[in-house]
């Protein structure tokens, strides 16, 4: 009996897809990038620009100022250094630059900055694997280390095979 009781209690305290609750991205995204702390604020502000200029408009040509040339991958779909990356991200997945729009439209739910590190948590919306006709939320992240106010090493949660959000 024991045994049957545990599983059926878990059952209960995991939600169904019906009753997530969704995630949400912050309404003024770019406003969490700052930080009284100087040397916060300046990572932070490398942060969004990676997030930003890089990722959001494609402007790779620019990866120069915020990434240091060993630029450590921790992401087991792209190699580790600058250039490398902007190759994956330019020759492998295309990505092609456009222009930046004057407020940012990646929907980033917290950005939290420690020491050397800044964390950007995303809002992340996937096809529901059994209905491909519903959606769900999830969060997705990325962190990176900086070095002299430029990312050195990055983390996500990117699995092999994922495509990056």
């Amino acid at each position: 009996m024991k045994r049957l009781l545990v599983p059926a209690l878990l059952l209960l305290l995991v939600p169904t897809a019906h009753a997530q609750e969704a995630v949400v991205a912050a309404p003024d995204a770019e406003s969490l990038f700052t930080s009284p702390d100087p040397a916060l604020n300046r990572n932070k502000q490398a942060a969004l620009h990676i997030v930003k200029d890089l990722l959001e408009c494609g402007q790779w040509d620019k990866a120069g100022q915020y990434l240091t040339p060993r630029y450590i991958q921790h992401n087991p779909m792209v190699p580790s250094g600058r250039d490398t990356v902007v190759h994956f991200f330019t020759e492998v997945v295309k990505v092609k630059p456009k222009a930046c729009p004057a407020r940012m439209t990646t929907p980033v739910v917290s950005v939290t900055a420690e020491a050397d590190r800044v964390v950007v948590s995303f809002a992340r919306t996937l096809k529901d694997p059994k209905d491909s006709a519903k959606t769900y939320t999830t969060t997705w992240f990325d962190m990176w280390r900086f070095v002299d106010g430029k990312a050195d090493e990055h983390w996500d949660g990117a699995t092999l095979g994922d495509v990056a959000p």
